[in-house]
């Protein structure tokens, strides 16, 4: 059979189409269903490449028997967290404020009316470790529901009126200061793991926010100790199991203190905000390491994430087949010293199995190993494993032969508005073009296929055909941000107005006239339990803090005093929680380290645009690591950029205006003197 899933976008739901569960798309037919049929309503949340999503749909949802007795009592609602963050996050919150913890597969039953009244994650096929099965679940909800109704109405209308009380405090709606983001360093020394890099233990995410926080911090302030941690973190990272030593990339967590063991599914935003942050510490450090990482990790999301419509899927599962029939976790990455010398003969296997880390027992499962590049005092023959024909390259092509990850093709604006920053910058800094034209035609498709007329984003796309969901504000806020990013980097003033157009849409549809606070979805969208709001960082920065920092760069790309008050008032949230919780608002850190310095603006102007000399300012611009600086950069005649106004050459020299705080240093054709005063 097909339900009705099988005319979704979502690689998720589609995953769905053909199980025996009769299921619907999140929709008002299916509460309309729920209240005509007068049942609860089932609602299950995951993302395609979810790991024990796919076991839990294997061992319930493609059961005929518990689909029978699912479709006879209950309507059974299918939503894909990436296409609708805004159902996760209202149902993720009851969750967790009533169990303590949540994660997905997310299981909630709700009233007709949507009010949730009980909550899980997986359950198994079979009671164990204490928990219910799914068919005792289902069976003890249903009869809640037939005997117990006026219980469970009550206990849905108390969550919901607790959720309703749940307003977040934001402190005065002013920015940060000195001592608040002295207080935030002190307290991530306090939860730094100095043996191994990171905060706090395991599972391990990569912390790239706060990197990102830290590395301006430092630029800003001196302070040798945030670019340690920042520095050390990313070694390890990059060393560890985390880090794809034969094709660049990141996995989305390690599961050991260690960064041994990953989650081995591939996030796009993972991998761009990480792509970004190494090209950020290459750029305060000049780290070989920093470099070589940042280029591999674009290099992989151009690779293996691109579309051919020109935009970024958003992940490789972790899941794939083990060359036996069997869907493993880890399949396609991990090596056996015996298929190291199947590969590569006996001599460079042995030293591949010392290079790597790889064991007789094995840092995996059933004595398979996760590649690694282990700290050790053996000098290595670069040419014998990273040259033509190499050791590395040897095993890429091996690898390449293994059945591949399944890919979720679905594009999400936010997630490519944070490749789009990262390409843009990478390809600038490292003088590969390539990038930063994938960058311009990522961008182009969100322009093309993801705006209305009225310039609002739908949060994503497959195959260039739009999804029906609207953007939230993390899809206005992150795209805004690709495009100053690449407004800078090319030169080119319409990313600048198409950023322009969607913090509009921020300013008039999210933010709260009275407090300044931003919600996470506009005023006209689709009227939940409540309407989320969550200022901290989670995979991706908050949407909250997103819309700060891109708002504080239009402000200083344009002088546009409404975006500069806009920003200031949302990181009185920041100025609240950052000493409290830093590692769960770095990127607010970061968008106040911008604040407190300015940020500077620059603007280069010169004969044209491929003029050698100015190309060179306009590089050592981009390299300054003055926290949040922009750049224009153009002929005086241009008007793409307000910063290029009534800016001429100087003694008919290409030159930079430096600027912040309304007052201008003297404009400089000296390409040192410019990198000096951008902290270059």
């Amino acid at each position: 059979m097909s339900n009705r899933l099988a005319h979704e976008t979502s690689p998720y739901l589609l995953q769905h189409a053909d199980n025996p569960v009769d299921w619907w798309p999140w929709s008002d037919e299916a509460f309309a269903e729920a209240r005509e049929r007068n049942v609860p309503v089932l609602l299950s949340v995951g993302y395609a490449s979810c790991h024990w999503c796919h076991v839990m749909a294997h061992e319930s949802f493609e059961d005929q028997d518990t689909a029978d007795y699912l479709n006879a009592h209950f309507v059974s609602v299918k939503v894909d967290r990436e296409e609708r963050p805004d159902v996760d996050a209202v149902y993720m919150e009851a969750v967790q404020a009533a169990t303590g913890q949540g994660g997905w597969p997310m299981t909630v039953f709700l009233t007709p009316d949507a009010e949730p009244f009980y909550f899980g994650t997986y359950f198994p096929p079979e009671p164990r470790q204490g928990m219910p099965s799914f068919r005792q679940l289902l069976q003890g909800v249903h009869q809640a529901w037939d005997e117990r109704r006026d219980e469970v109405a009550e206990v849905a209308g108390k969550i919901v009126r607790d959720l309703a009380g749940r307003e977040i405090s934001y402190g005065d709606a002013q920015l940060p200061g000195e001592e608040q983001q002295a207080q935030a360093l002190l307290g991530l020394t306090r939860e730094y793991d100095p043996q191994r890099g990171g905060f706090g233990g395991a599972p391990k995410f990569p912390p790239s926010m706060v990197m990102e926080f830290l590395l301006r911090h430092h630029a800003r302030t001196g302070a040798e100790g945030a670019l340690q941690m920042a520095r050390d973190t990313a070694e390890q990272m990059a060393r560890g199991g985390i880090y794809d030593q034969l094709g660049g990339g990141f996995a989305r967590y390690s599961v050991d203190r260690d960064w041994t063991v990953p989650h081995f599914e591939k996030m796009l935003y993972d991998n761009a905000l990480l792509c970004r942050v190494y090209a950020h510490l290459w750029r305060s450090t000049g780290s070989e390491l920093a470099r070589r990482v940042a280029l591999e990790t674009a290099d992989f999301m151009v690779r293996e994430l691109r579309t051919p419509e020109g935009g970024f899927a958003s992940a490789l599962d972790a899941d794939s087949d083990d060359g036996t029939g069997r869907h493993v976790e880890g399949a396609y990455y991990v090596w056996t010293p015996a298929q190291l010398r199947e590969v590569l003969g006996e001599q460079d296997a042995e030293l591949a199995v010392r290079y790597f880390g790889v064991t007789e027992e094995g840092t995996f499962e059933e004595g398979a190993s996760v590649l690694q590049l282990p700290q050790q005092d053996e000098v290595f023959d670069a040419d014998r494993i990273a040259g033509p024909g190499g050791i590395r390259e040897r095993l890429l092509a091996a690898r390449g032969v293994r059945p591949a990850p399944g890919r979720d093709d679905k594009v999400v604006a936010a997630w490519n508005g944070l490749a789009i920053a990262a390409l843009a910058e990478t390809g600038a800094y490292f003088d590969r073009p390539d990038l930063t034209e994938a960058a311009v035609t990522a961008a182009d498709l969100l322009v093309r296929v993801h705006f209305d007329d009225h310039a609002r984003i739908a949060r994503t796309s497959k195959d260039g055909r739009v999804g029906g969901n609207a953007g939230v504000l993390e899809d206005y806020a992150d795209a805004a941000e690709g495009f100053l990013a690449l407004a800078s980097v090319t030169g080119e003033g319409v990313w600048l107005e198409f950023a322009g157009l969607l913090l509009d849409h921020v300013l008039a549809r999210f933010a709260d006239p009275e407090s300044g606070a931003l919600y996470d979805t506009a005023s006209d969208a689709e009227r939940l339990i409540r309407r989320p709001q969550d200022p901290t960082d989670n995979a991706v920065p908050s949407g909250w803090t997103a819309a700060a920092g891109a708002l504080l760069g239009y402000a200083a790309q344009t002088g546009s005093a409404a975006h500069r008050t806009a920003a200031e008032r949302a990181l009185g949230v920041v100025k609240a929680l950052g000493p409290r919780v830093p590692r769960f608002v770095g990127w607010g850190l970061a968008v106040a380290e911008a604040a407190l310095d300015g940020p500077r603006e620059i603007a280069v102007v010169g004969p044209a645009l491929d003029d050698p000399a100015t190309t060179v300012l306009h590089r050592t611009a981009l390299l300054g690591t003055t926290p949040g600086a922009v750049v224009a950069v153009g002929t005086p005649e241009s008007d793409e950029f307000p910063l290029l106004a009534d800016r001429p050459l100087v003694g008919g020299e290409p030159a930079a205006y430096v600027c912040r705080n309304f007052t201008c240093d003297v404009p400089t054709t000296d390409p040192d003197r410019l990198s000096a005063a951008l902290g270059g």
